[in-house]
């Protein structure tokens, strides 16, 4: 059976990563392409694992040759997929699922409109910043420059949400696999004609219901929160009170459900 390309966008921080690696391992015949990049390693990333790391240059040699699917500059970054990783998981019968950006989706999508795209939304931008800030701490340095422009470009890269198939807010982290997982399946099923093992009507069900057109109401306080819809259409996200202030008890607040997980999402 031909294997099916599934595209994950999100802004950095919302957790896609781990919602990746989660599917993959309850999910057999998924393959995950592995992107090339231009920024070096973070702790303890390795060449080949997380991304393929490369020179500013032989990135655009590669360009050049037409050996990428898609690519993007990323918070000054170059960040790229290889037609071979496409190629490759085809002559395998596997799906492929492409971790990239809103500009490399755009990309693919006009290349391959077939693909199913599913972007993963953060809850509010409150709970974004604590997992920018969580992930900064656990590379060793809380760089709140970085964190606040990374929190500011998320408003930008959310709006793009129309251009998507599916769409998971990731504030429990248990549901948000769960509903990765029922949508792989559904696509699987209504594509390939491949069997669900288990509770097949209620896999159909979670699906749909993540689709872009039957979530606007699970999406709406969100993209209040963003400031995208609303009265209030502000410039600058409202953050609520800063945990890490020295006048604000980090105790005292509605919390993260998803707080404590190991996030490795990046750019």
């Amino acid at each position: 059976m031909a294997g099916i390309l599934f595209i994950i966008s999100a802004p950095s921080g919302s957790g896609k990563s781990t919602l990746v690696s989660e599917l993959r391992r309850q999910v057999s015949g998924v393959e995950f392409a592995i992107s090339w990049t231009t920024r070096p390693p973070r702790g303890s990333e390795e060449n080949g694992r997380e991304y393929f790391f490369t020179f500013r240059e032989e990135f655009q040699r590669m360009i050049d040759a037409g050996i990428f699917l898609e690519h993007a500059e990323v918070f000054g970054h170059f960040y790229g997929t290889t037609r071979h990783s496409l190629d490759e998981a085809r002559s395998d019968g596997n799906d492929l699922l492409l971790d990239i950006d809103v500009q490399g989706a755009a990309q693919v999508r006009a290349k391959m409109p077939e693909a199913v795209s599913i972007f993963i939304m953060p809850p509010n931008p409150r709970v974004l910043r604590t997992r920018l800030r969580n992930r900064s701490r656990a590379e060793g340095v809380v760089n709140d420059e970085e964190v606040y422009r990374r929190l500011n470009a998320s408003r930008k890269e959310i709006e793009n949400y129309r251009q998507y198939t599916y769409i998971l807010v990731n504030d429990i982290l248990d549901r948000a696999v769960a509903q990765l997982e029922a949508i792989v399946l559904a696509e699987r099923y209504y594509r390939n004609g491949e069997t669900i093992a288990y509770r097949s009507h209620r896999v159909l069900e979670v699906a749909a219901a993540c689709l872009q057109i039957n979530s606007q109401e699970r999406l709406k306080p969100v993209l209040e929160a963003f400031g995208i819809i609303g009265e209030s259409g502000q410039q600058q996200l409202d953050f609520g009170p800063d945990p890490y202030d020295d006048d604000v008890d980090p105790d005292d607040d509605e919390g993260d459900p998803n707080e404590d997980e190991k996030d490795t999402d990046d750019d």
